[in-house]
Order: C-alpha cells, then structure tokens, then sequence
C-alpha cells in the first residue's frame, strides 16, 4: 500500500499557494515548498510543459500545479467579468 504523502496540499481555505516574508521574501511560492510560482509561471511562459517542470521541481505536486491554474483563471475572470 502507498503511503500518502506528508506534505500539506494546501490551505485551510482551499489555496495552494501562499506568502510569507521568511521564504523568498514573501514572494508567493507553492504550499509546503519554497518553489516560487512566478517560477512556473515563467517555465509556461517559455514552453516548457507541466510536466517537465514537475520534474525540475519534484517539491511541488501536480494536484497543487493545477489547481494554481484553475484558481488564477477563475480569479481573472472574476475580475473582468
């Protein structure tokens, strides 16, 4: 049987991402990581797939990538609509 992973996915109120002034300078970096999303973003940005930076970045899980997404478009839309 697999164990489940230890780290935590997200927040209490749903976010998979987060900041606090101890890591990165309080850039916003993926739960449980010190993984800047502004360093997915820029791997998107230049073609890079989900999965090649899965594989840069092993500390950040897949549930947590997508859901970042999810979580940002639903957040533009909710602003331009």
């Amino acid at each position: 049987m697999m164990e489940a992973d230890p780290r935590p996915l997200a927040l209490p109120d749903g976010s998979v991402i987060h900041s606090d002034p101890e890591i990165h300078s309080g850039a916003p970096v993926f739960v449980g990581t010190r993984v800047p999303v502004e360093t997915f973003l820029e791997y998107l940005e230049g073609g890079y797939t989900l999965d090649a930076f899965l594989d840069h970045f092993p500390s950040v899980r897949r549930e947590q990538a997508t859901a970042f997404l999810q979580q940002a478009t639903s957040a533009l839309l909710a602003r331009v609509a």
